[in-house]
Protein backbone atom coordinates (compact mmCIF):
# COMPACT_ATOMS: atom_id res chain seq x y z
CA UNK A 1 0.00 0.00 0.00
CA UNK A 2 1.41 3.42 -0.69
CA UNK A 3 1.89 5.85 1.76
CA UNK A 4 0.74 8.40 -0.24
CA UNK A 5 -3.18 9.40 0.26
CA UNK A 6 -5.44 11.42 -1.61
CA UNK A 7 -7.54 13.91 1.07
CA UNK A 8 -10.81 15.00 -0.24
CA UNK A 9 -11.98 18.71 0.28
CA UNK A 10 -13.32 18.74 3.97
CA UNK A 11 -12.45 15.14 4.70
CA UNK A 12 -9.82 17.00 7.14
CA UNK A 13 -11.11 19.27 10.04
CA UNK A 14 -10.95 22.89 9.17
CA UNK A 15 -8.47 25.44 11.23
CA UNK A 16 -10.25 28.27 12.77
CA UNK A 17 -7.44 29.93 14.00
CA UNK A 18 -8.73 32.98 16.66
CA UNK A 19 -5.69 33.79 18.45
CA UNK A 20 -2.09 32.10 17.90
CA UNK A 21 -0.21 34.15 20.25
CA UNK A 22 -0.26 31.61 23.10
CA UNK A 23 0.17 28.18 20.80
CA UNK A 24 3.01 26.42 19.89
CA UNK A 25 4.65 26.99 15.97
CA UNK A 26 5.50 23.66 15.47
CA UNK A 27 2.36 22.25 17.06
CA UNK A 28 0.48 24.60 14.52
CA UNK A 29 2.49 22.78 11.71
CA UNK A 30 1.32 19.56 12.85
CA UNK A 31 -2.33 20.69 12.40
CA UNK A 32 -1.68 22.28 9.07
CA UNK A 33 -0.07 18.80 7.52
CA UNK A 34 -3.19 17.92 5.44
CA UNK A 35 -4.18 21.49 4.14
CA UNK A 36 -7.09 22.17 5.81
CA UNK A 37 -9.63 25.18 4.75
CA UNK A 38 -8.02 27.79 7.06
CA UNK A 39 -10.51 30.02 8.58
CA UNK A 40 -9.91 33.48 10.42
CA UNK A 41 -10.32 37.02 11.26
CA UNK A 42 -8.40 40.17 10.60
CA UNK A 43 -6.96 40.75 13.77
CA UNK A 44 -4.99 37.45 13.24
CA UNK A 45 -4.21 37.32 9.39
CA UNK A 46 -1.70 39.07 10.12
CA UNK A 47 0.25 36.42 12.25
CA UNK A 48 -1.62 33.84 9.80
CA UNK A 49 0.26 35.74 6.78
CA UNK A 50 4.12 36.22 8.31
CA UNK A 51 4.14 32.35 8.66
CA UNK A 52 3.38 31.75 5.01
CA UNK A 53 0.24 30.00 5.57
CA UNK A 54 -2.59 30.34 3.28
CA UNK A 55 -5.88 31.89 4.08
CA UNK A 56 -9.37 30.79 2.75
CA UNK A 57 -11.80 32.63 4.55
CA UNK A 58 -11.56 35.63 6.43
CA UNK A 59 -14.63 36.70 9.06
CA UNK A 60 -15.49 39.83 8.60
CA UNK A 61 -17.85 42.73 7.00
CA UNK A 62 -15.79 43.68 4.72
CA UNK A 63 -12.45 42.01 3.12
CA UNK A 64 -9.69 44.52 3.61
CA UNK A 65 -6.87 45.49 1.42
CA UNK A 66 -3.66 43.63 1.17
CA UNK A 67 -5.61 40.31 1.76
CA UNK A 68 -4.21 37.52 -0.01
CA UNK A 69 -5.58 36.64 -3.16
CA UNK A 70 -8.68 33.87 -3.19
CA UNK A 71 -9.29 35.16 0.13
CA UNK A 72 -13.56 34.31 0.66
CA UNK A 73 -15.48 35.89 3.18
CA UNK A 74 -17.69 34.79 6.06
CA UNK A 75 -19.72 37.71 7.03
CA UNK A 76 -20.47 38.00 10.68
CA UNK A 77 -22.87 40.31 10.78
CA UNK A 78 -24.35 40.30 14.27
CA UNK A 79 -22.47 37.14 15.25
CA UNK A 80 -19.37 36.54 17.06
CA UNK A 81 -16.54 35.10 14.97
CA UNK A 82 -16.97 31.83 16.70
CA UNK A 83 -20.51 31.38 15.79
CA UNK A 84 -20.09 33.08 12.09
CA UNK A 85 -17.32 30.44 11.42
CA UNK A 86 -18.61 27.23 12.96
CA UNK A 87 -22.40 28.28 11.03
CA UNK A 88 -20.60 28.28 7.57
CA UNK A 89 -18.74 25.26 8.66
CA UNK A 90 -21.98 23.32 9.49
CA UNK A 91 -23.97 24.61 6.38
CA UNK A 92 -21.03 23.83 3.94
CA UNK A 93 -20.87 20.51 5.59
CA UNK A 94 -17.80 20.40 7.15
CA UNK A 95 -17.57 17.43 10.01
CA UNK A 96 -15.14 18.21 12.13
CA UNK A 97 -12.84 21.84 12.71
CA UNK A 98 -10.05 22.19 15.45
CA UNK A 99 -9.76 25.58 16.87
CA UNK A 100 -7.13 27.81 17.84
CA UNK A 101 -7.72 30.80 20.54
CA UNK A 102 -6.17 32.54 23.03
CA UNK A 103 -8.87 33.09 24.63
CA UNK A 104 -11.94 30.51 25.59
CA UNK A 105 -15.42 31.22 26.29
CA UNK A 106 -17.18 27.71 27.00
CA UNK A 107 -20.60 29.12 26.17
CA UNK A 108 -19.91 29.74 22.50
CA UNK A 109 -19.93 26.42 21.77
CA UNK A 110 -22.37 24.96 23.16
CA UNK A 111 -24.87 25.14 20.69
CA UNK A 112 -22.25 23.45 18.50
CA UNK A 113 -21.34 20.54 20.60
CA UNK A 114 -23.69 18.15 19.01
CA UNK A 115 -23.43 19.39 15.66
CA UNK A 116 -19.34 19.37 14.26
CA UNK A 117 -17.10 17.79 16.29
CA UNK A 118 -15.03 20.20 18.11
CA UNK A 119 -11.71 20.67 19.18
CA UNK A 120 -10.47 23.71 21.00
CA UNK A 121 -6.29 24.86 21.24
CA UNK A 122 -5.97 27.13 23.80
CA UNK A 123 -2.64 27.67 25.57
CA UNK A 124 -1.56 24.58 26.68
CA UNK A 125 -5.06 22.27 26.43
CA UNK A 126 -6.89 20.70 24.06
CA UNK A 127 -10.58 21.14 24.98
CA UNK A 128 -13.31 18.94 23.47
CA UNK A 129 -16.97 18.11 24.39
CA UNK A 130 -17.65 14.38 25.20
CA UNK A 131 -20.86 12.41 26.02
CA UNK A 132 -21.32 9.96 28.82
CA UNK A 133 -19.69 6.55 28.27
CA UNK A 134 -16.59 8.47 26.80
CA UNK A 135 -13.55 6.50 27.37
CA UNK A 136 -9.73 7.21 26.31
CA UNK A 137 -6.48 5.56 26.87
CA UNK A 138 -4.10 7.58 28.75
CA UNK A 139 -0.65 7.18 30.34
CA UNK A 140 -0.51 7.16 34.11
CA UNK A 141 -0.07 10.47 35.73
CA UNK A 142 -1.85 12.56 33.19
CA UNK A 143 -4.19 15.48 33.89
CA UNK A 144 -7.76 15.49 32.97
CA UNK A 145 -10.15 18.43 33.40
CA UNK A 146 -13.96 18.48 33.55
CA UNK A 147 -14.63 22.22 32.63
CA UNK A 148 -18.07 21.90 32.21
CA UNK A 149 -20.65 22.20 35.36
CA UNK A 150 -21.75 18.66 35.72
CA UNK A 151 -23.87 16.21 38.10
CA UNK A 152 -23.58 12.69 38.75
CA UNK A 153 -20.28 12.09 37.78
CA UNK A 154 -18.55 8.67 37.59
CA UNK A 155 -15.28 8.02 36.58
CA UNK A 156 -13.23 4.92 36.08
CA UNK A 157 -8.89 4.97 35.88
CA UNK A 158 -8.82 8.39 37.46
CA UNK A 159 -7.69 10.12 40.98
CA UNK A 160 -9.88 13.26 41.80
CA UNK A 161 -7.19 16.03 42.46
CA UNK A 162 -9.73 18.98 43.42
CA UNK A 163 -13.22 20.09 41.95
CA UNK A 164 -13.28 18.99 38.54
CA UNK A 165 -9.46 18.03 38.19
CA UNK A 166 -8.22 14.47 37.88
CA UNK A 167 -5.48 12.50 37.12
CA UNK A 168 -4.88 9.19 35.52
CA UNK A 169 -4.27 6.02 37.95
CA UNK A 170 -2.44 3.93 35.30
CA UNK A 171 -1.43 3.54 31.83
CA UNK A 172 -4.77 2.48 29.95
CA UNK A 173 -8.73 3.53 29.68
CA UNK A 174 -10.30 5.95 31.66
CA UNK A 175 -14.10 6.35 31.35
CA UNK A 176 -16.54 9.03 32.25
CA UNK A 177 -20.08 8.80 32.91
CA UNK A 178 -22.48 11.77 33.70
CA UNK A 179 -25.93 13.42 33.50
CA UNK A 180 -25.46 15.93 30.97
CA UNK A 181 -25.82 15.51 27.08
CA UNK A 182 -21.94 16.26 26.99
CA UNK A 183 -19.37 17.93 28.67
CA UNK A 184 -16.25 19.97 27.76
CA UNK A 185 -12.91 18.10 28.63
CA UNK A 186 -9.30 19.15 29.14
CA UNK A 187 -6.42 17.74 28.48
CA UNK A 188 -2.68 18.80 28.35
CA UNK A 189 -0.80 18.84 24.79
Amino acid sequence: MSSHHIVREKQEPALLALGLDTFDAEFLGQLLEWSPTVITTPATAEQINAYGIKIDLIIADALEPGMQSDVKLIAAGSVSPVEAALNYLIAAGYSAVNMVTDELNLDEFLFYADKINLVIFCRDKKIFPVTSGFNKWKPAGERVELLSVSTGVKTEGLTALGTGDYKTTADGFYTLQFDEPFLFVAEEI
